[in-house]
This record gives C-alpha cells, sequence and structure tokens, in this order.
C-alpha cells in the first residue's frame, strides 16, 4: 500500500511510506457502492441530492449513516456479518486482488474507461456499473462517489502488517476512490483522504463488505 513521491511524481506526502500488507482472511465485496434502491429498500427513505434514478449511488450519506444502514441491515441476514471495507480491504480489492495488473485506477490505466471523474460525469452521479470494471469484476471503485472505509484515518505504519485496522480513535474517517467532481490525481488508487464520521455531503457513498460465518 502506499506511494513514493521520490518516484511518482503524482504521489502526495501522505500516500507514503510504501509498506506491505497481508490479507489473511477471505471476504466478498460488493460489485457497486450500495445504490439508493438498496439504501431505500433497507432504510425507508433516500437522502441522496442527485434523484431521478435509482441505480445511481446513495450519497449524503455519513459514516455514522454507515454504520445505522449496516447494522439494520445485519439484523435481517443471519449467515454472515456485513461491514465496511478497511482501507486495506479497500485497496486489496480496488488494485484487482491476486488478478491485479498494476492499473494506476481501478481496472485501467485510463480513468475514462472506468470511472465518472471531473472531466466526463457532468458534475453529477451515475447509475452504477456503466463503465468498464476491475480484474475482479468491480465496477466504480475509480470515482463516481467517494467511498466511505472503517478505519480511523491515520498515518501508514513503515514496517509490513497484517490484517490492519487503523487506530483505536481518531477525528476523521477514511474515504478512498474519488468521485465525479475529484481531479485524476485525485482517482489514483493510492490517493486517500478522510471526513469527520458525522460529515455527509454529495460525494460521498459507501460500498458493503460481507463475510460469511465461520470465515
Amino acid at each position: 500500500m502506499g506511494a513514493d513521491p521520490s518516484t511518482d511524481r503524482e504521489a502526495y506526502k501522505y500516500e507514503g511510506p510504501v509498506h506491505a500488507v497481508t490479507i489473511s482472511r477471505d471476504y466478498y465485496l460488493a460489485e457497486t457502492p450500495v445504490t439508493q434502491a438498496l439504501y431505500m429498500a433497507v432504510m425507508g427513505n433516500n437522502p441522496s441530492y442527485f434523484k431521478g434514478d435509482t441505480s445511481r449511488p446513495v450519497e449524503c450519506v455519513s459514516w455514522n449513516d454507515c454504520q445505522e444502514f449496516i447494522e439494520k441491515l445485519n439484523s435481517i441476514i443471519t449467515d454472515g456479518t456485513f461491514s465496511l471495507p478497511t482501507e486495506a480491504e479497500w485497496e486489496f480489492a480496488a488494485r484487482g486482488g491476486n488478478l491485479s495488473k498494476g492499473y494506476k485506477y481501478s481496472g485501467s490505466d485510463v480513468i475514462k474507461e472506468v470511472a465518472w471523474y471531473n472531466r466526463n460525469s457532468d458534475g453529477k452521479t451515475h447509475p452504477v456499473a456503466q463503465n468498464d470494471s476491475n480484474e475482479l469484476g468491480l465496477y466504480d471503485m475509480t470515482g463516481n462517489v467517494w467511498e466511505w472505509c472503517q478505519d480511523w484515518y491515520a498515518d501508514y505504519p513503515s514496517s509490513p502488517v497484517t490484517d490492519p485496522l487503523g487506530p483505536a480513535s481518531g477525528f476523521s474517517r477514511v474515504l478512498r476512490g474519488g468521485c465525479y467532481c475529484a481531479l485524476p490525481r485525485g482517482c489514483r488508487l493510492s490517493f486517500r483522504c478522510g471526513d469527520h464520521p458525522d460529515y455527509l455531503d454529495n460525494l460521498n457513498g459507501f460500498r458493503l463488505l460481507f463475510r460469511p460465518k465461520n470465515s
């Protein structure tokens, strides 16, 4: 994980240090961000700013809203547990997992093939899964909406880690992936940012991780 400004001219200092991460537990990650249709089916309301097509990703959801959604979903499901992915789980999947071809964006080095971003989005979100997927068949991991991760935002460690969870406390929760109004530099797979867990706007959505029982 991470990027080094000394070898990558687009990288920011806070994207480093580059460090080795081991993911030891299997997990499923949703093919797309949570859509407005799914959010309405679980929560009974649609907080999104960009309405009119419920196959768009839900936005205007805070990290805390995501936890409320997940808690309600887990009260219905009995064969496993939903959560947000950790930052490491998100990045491993976004990079294509063990099938990774080392792209700059999730699924391509050509951003317009895989993402809605500032140059092609017309300033709005778009229905999910309209662009190409990445190596694992995951859509919209670059662009469309920023995706909340489980971790508190903090500097990376410099030594190898296994199944990192981030610090126990903090001020901001991690967001990854870029959004419909982000520059290409902010959509790279190593780019990271964060917001307060109560913060919401029409840039931020989320994607579900599912871990079956006994896995």
